[in-house]
Order: C-alpha cells, then structure tokens, then sequence
C-alpha cells in the first residue's frame, strides 16, 4: 500500500503544521482519507496513472476528511485559516509522493518490462496494439504472443515524424509472436514466459471465445487491460487511461452484479440468516447426524471440491448418504438419486434437503450464498464449460444453497442448459428483493419430494 502511505504521509504533514498535538485528529483523518480513497479506486490505479489527474478527486476527498475533524471535534476543531492550509499541504504532499511513485514505476518498467499477451478478438487491431507495445517500451509491457484462430504478424511501427524522440525501440522491427490457439497454449505461454499482463483488443462487447481466454487468464493471475480499438469510447465516456491513443481501462472478468452496497447488504442477509438458521436448527442437525451415524457408520460429514465465485474452488459440506467407491466416483459420478447402496436414512435426507443443511456453515464462512447458481464439481464444470454457451458465466455469482432454477424445479436429474440459463437471469437481473422471494419460495417447497 504504497500509495496508501503516501496520503498518510500527506496527513501527517499537515498535521504536523496546524495541529501538532493532536494524534487523534491525525489518525480520524488519515482513516477517512483512507477510506474514501479506497471506494474511488485510488489505490487500484487504472492504465498508465497520472499524479495531475488524481489531484481533483484528491483535493475533494482530502477536504471532506478534514470537514469530517472540524464537525467532530468542533468547538475544539482547528480555525478555517488552518483547516485551509491542512488541506493544501495534504494534497501537496500526497500529490508530490503519488507523483514520485508513479514515475518511479514508469521508470522500472521501461528499463524491465513485464511479458504479456495480446488477445486478438480482432487480428488486425491485436497486430496494432502488439507493435505499439513493442515500440512503446514506457508503457512497461513486453508482447510475448497474440491469443488469435490464425497465424498473426504484428505491423511495423508508423515511422517516427519529426518531433518523435528518435529512441531505439522505434526502429527496431517487431517480433513475429507466436499464436495461442488453445487454451493449453495460452496456459504454457503464461507459465514459461512468467506473464503478468494480458491487453485485449476490440469493442467493449466481446465474444464467447474471448471471454473464454479471459478468465483464463484472470484465473492465471494476469493484470488484464481492454483496449477499445473500434472506437467505441467515443459513444459515451471516455476511459481515463490510454495507450497512444486508443482508450484503455481496466478489465473485470467477472463484472459484479448490483451496486457496492447491495452486494454488502446481500452478505449481510445471508451471515445473519445462516447464524440463525444454525442456531434453531442445532437439535434436527444433531439429529440428522445421529442417523447418519447409526445407518452408514463413521463419517457423518461429506466433503466435496466444488467450484464457487470466478471459479475458484471450494470444499463442500453435507450429510453423506451415499459412501462412494473412491475419490473418482465422488468426483464423476453424475447422481447417486436411485443407487441400491444408498441406505432409507440416506433416501429421507435426499427427498427432503435435509442433507444440504451443512451447507448453512459454507454460507457462514463466506463460502457461497443462501441464493445463487448451485456450485458444481470441477470435473463437470470444466465439460459444461466447454459444451455449453455462457455456463462459465454462471461464476460471476456466489454459489448458492438455493436459486432461481431450483425454485422453478430444475434440481436432480434436469437440463443443465434451462439452469444455466435461469442462473445468467438470475445474476443479470439481481436485486436483494429478488433473495427474499427465492428464499421464500424455497421454505415452501424444500421438503416436496424430488431430491437435491
């Protein structure tokens, strides 16, 4: 947080010269500052980051954590005259050391660029943003292959005019980079080449296969960019960032649903809900145990990799009802609904949910939600995810104990196509209203026959 320490250290400046004393005040507005500049993204810079276009959004957020002292500690609070002055040694300050900071990266970069890929959505602008990056050494990036269908070479440079600084990488020619044409290729390319940064070309709007190739990469660790080669900024805001003049910003993969606060209020919902839920439930949870225990033996808890939010995986909990041969079977088996070693305790728990409860403590640690796609296994996550379109887009969400397709009866042994597609729905159009009514609904039918 190195920027972080820079603001602080503005603070502490400004302190040091209109209230000296006071600790307390230093540290309430070192925190606010803090704070509002975490909510802005000024400690996630976008593209090639400026200390002079930080300064408005600084001054403000900076004025507002010293208003916040003169209202707490009022009549106590520093004179205007002095609150003026601490707000312009803070920005100063700060400004100077963000400054500092970014050109000393600039300056890194230049002198050891970072490898990355160029995801060519479209050929010819991947060609465009590859010779760029290579004659272009201040940007920090070094093209070390295009993601594309064909075989690519980049264009040549334009060459330099008169008023160019005459530097060497202009004239040296651009590398014909190698084509990845497969997912396994893309992964090998980021591995060998320690890859930190992905740019991706094209409109805003990209297609299935490149955002494929994206989280893949994002699952790798790349930093990824989009760069707007077909002009389409130009419709609306422009991104803050460029790179020579095509609009460049920060590239989510998984871009979240609702606003901030909704998806706090959705967290909120599902550790309080969950704590209760365990907590009222403890006798029939001990029940269901028991049975367990007394049915089937040892190992009352089933413990399965599933795979959750932006596909990382996680483990899951419920009641066994059903011992599997191996670790393979747990992992491939499609359903055990019908199996003859499943026990009459194991069939009750299936019919009536009661075996998902455990989950209640995956929704507590934060593992998934009480609502949201159910979490698959990696084996069948990795099939769908090939086979069918936009199933991958299911991971934008926390996976849920319940969900939109459940409540329609899509659970068992049903499309997986329809429950995809009600989960995309359920995630496009979320609301925490939306949360309520699922959970509603499913106090109602979860102890209707027909499994999980």
């Amino acid at each position: 947080m190195v920027l972080g320490a820079a603001d602080c250290a503005g603070v502490a400046a400004a302190a040091a010269v209109t209230v000296p004393h006071a600790v307390a005040a230093c540290g309430l507005v070192a925190g606010c500052l803090l704070v509002t500049q975490q909510r802005a993204g000024l400690y996630r810079p976008g593209f090639a980051p400026a200390a002079f276009a930080e300064l408005p959004g600084l001054a403000g957020r900076t004025a507002l954590a010293w208003g916040l002292l003169a209202v707490v500690a009022a009549p106590g609070a520093p004179g205007w005259a002095a609150l003026l002055t601490a707000v312009g040694v803070t920005v100063a300050v700060a400004g100077g050391l963000r400054g500092g900071v970014y050109g000393t990266r600039r300056h890194l970069a230049r002198k050891r660029p970072a490898s990355t890929l160029v995801v060519a959505s479209d050929a010819a602008a991947a060609a465009r943003i590859a010779a760029v990056l290579h004659a272009r050494p201040e940007y920090g990036m070094r093209p070390v292959g295009l993601a594309a269908p064909a075989p690519v070479r980049p264009a040549p440079p334009e060459p330099a005019g008169r008023g160019t600084p005459q530097g060497a990488a202009e004239h040296l020619p651009p590398p014909v980079l190698p084509v990845l044409s497969s997912p396994g290729d893309v992964t090998r390319a980021v591995i060998q080449n320690a890859v930190r940064h992905a740019v991706v070309t094209g409109p805003g709007a990209l297609d299935a296969r490149t955002t494929a190739t994206v989280r893949l990469l994002a699952a790798q660790g790349c930093v990824l960019w989009q760069v707007d080669t077909a002009g389409g900024e130009r419709r609306g805001r422009a991104a803050a960032g460029h790179l020579w003049g095509y609009a460049c910003r920060r590239l989510d993969p998984y871009p979240p649903a609702g606003s901030r606060v909704a998806r706090g209020g959705k967290r909120a919902l599902d550790a309080a809900v969950a704590a209760f839920a365990l907590l009222c439930l403890a006798p029939l949870l001990a029940a269901c145990a028991l049975a367990v225990r007394l049915a089937d033996g040892p190992g009352v808890v089933f413990r399965q990799e599933r795979v959750g939010l932006h596909g990382r995986p996680f483990t899951l909990l419920k009641f066994r009802t059903l011992r599997p041969a191996d670790e393979r079977e747990s992992a491939t088996l499609w359903s055990v609904a019908g199996d003859h070693r499943m026990s009459r305790t194991g069939r009750l728990l299936r019919r009536t949910s009661l075996d998902e409860l455990p989950q209640l403590w995956n929704v507590l640690r934060g593992d998934m939600s009480l609502v949201g796609p159910r979490p698959e296994r990696p084996h069948y996550v990795a099939h769908f995810s090939q086979t069918l379109p936009g199933y991958a887009d299911r991971h934008r969400m926390p996976a849920g104990l319940t969900g939109l397709a459940q409540v329609h009866g899509l659970r068992g042994d049903t499309s997986i196509a329809d429950r995809a597609r009600f989960d995309n729905h359920y995630i496009d159009s979320w609301t925490l209203w939306q949360d309520v009514t699922i959970l509603l609904r499913t106090t109602v039918t979860v102890f209707r026959h027909g499994g999980s």
